[in-house]
């Protein structure tokens, strides 16, 4: 337990101070970001310098690589595919910078590069022993068996979260305190899952996807230090891919896809918000939400981001206090 708390404390300090270079070299490179038109309320935010999501792979993949102990194949794939898609974020990023637009790679191009990620990973989970074909039923923790319909599953839970998470990166510190808070409850998931399995927490597989879970906790918040409102430097795409990619990886490593939708509640309501705002339109020619994902439609209403952030951050709160009420009742 005690090095899970010093690898947060750890990652939080290591990414207070790569984040000042990273913005240092950011405004050196010029490398800033371009706002999108139609997102006018958001104009004065245009040359905020991107891709600080950079300094987020770096100190997670450092702190993990340092306190890692033991058994560590599943921490170490999850590790590997939240670098692969912050590649593929920061290939994105590229494009938007050197191009100076904000649309970087086409929604083709980055689904296939995202899929390539998710089959290979998929197809490795589910010949791995410890994963396979098995999930967590949410709160009983259950064995669900879904065979060879897991590959597909998986696919589809990595699509879900890097495209989440990415659309949830709308306003400064929004996904960078929603991802914190549902990887805290996450990891107290994870470790009611080893207690249920009889397996002990805190070393082998589980202690490392604890472990994993708190670097990413004390990275988001020593990235949040200077990303939160008014933000200094924005995650990207390379910061937003990243962590979806490694939170989707995470779910299906630890065999709780059916428990992140709730814990993640926040995600989902914002993909949603897309779906059928885009849906809507196509339909009926009429927007249901001023504007999408559901962050923007609020600031259209004139809340303030940070109120719709703490808002946000605290029904992920309150929903994951909720989950792991209900886990205890049916794991004690």
């Amino acid at each position: 337990m005690i090095k899970l708390l010093l690898a947060a404390l750890a990652a939080f300090a290591l990414t207070v101070v790569i984040m000042p270079l990273v913005i240092y070299f950011s405004k050196r490179l010029k490398v800033r970001q371009t706002i999108l038109s139609y997102v006018d309320n958001h104009k004065g935010k245009s040359g905020t310098p991107t891709m600080g999501g950079l300094g987020i792979m770096l100190a997670l993949a450092a702190i993990c690589l340092l306190f890692s102990r033991g058994e560590n194949r599943l921490m170490l794939i999850t590790l590997l595919v939240t670098l692969g898609y912050g590649v593929v974020g920061f290939i994105d990023d590229f494009i938007k910078v050197f191009f100076k637009q904000n649309k970087g790679l086409g929604p083709l191009q980055k689904i296939v590069f995202q899929l390539l990620i998710a089959v290979i990973v998929a197809i490795f989970a589910y010949n791995n022993e410890r994963v396979g074909s098995v999930f967590y039923a949410p709160f009983t923790l259950k064995e669900l068996e879904f065979g060879i319909w897991s590959v597909p599953l998986y696919i589809v839970i990595f699509l879900a979260f890097t495209n989440s998470v990415n659309l949830t990166d709308g306003l400064d510190g929004l996904a960078g305190k929603v991802s914190a808070v549902y990887t805290l409850f996450f990891g107290i998931v994870i470790l009611l899952s080893a207690f249920a399995a009889g397996e002990d927490a805190f070393s082998g597989e589980y202690g490392n996807l604890l472990l994993y879970c708190m670097a990413l906790i004390g990275t988001l918040y020593g990235f949040i230090c200077y990303n939160g409102y008014p933000a200094k430097i924005f995650m990207g795409d390379t910061g937003a891919l990243a962590l979806g990619g490694g939170l989707g990886c995470l779910s299906i490593v630890s065999r709780l896809e059916l428990t992140a939708p709730i814990l993640g509640i926040m995600f989902v309501f914002t993909s949603l918000s897309v779906i059928l705002q885009v849906a809507s339109f196509k339909l009926t020619h009429k927007r249901i939400f001023l504007m999408a994902p559901l962050h923007h439609h609020f600031e259209r209403k004139g809340v303030h981001e940070n109120r719709i952030v703490t808002v946000y951050t605290c029904i992920t709160a309150a929903v994951g206090i909720l989950t792991v009420a209900l886990t205890l009742l049916f794991v004690l």
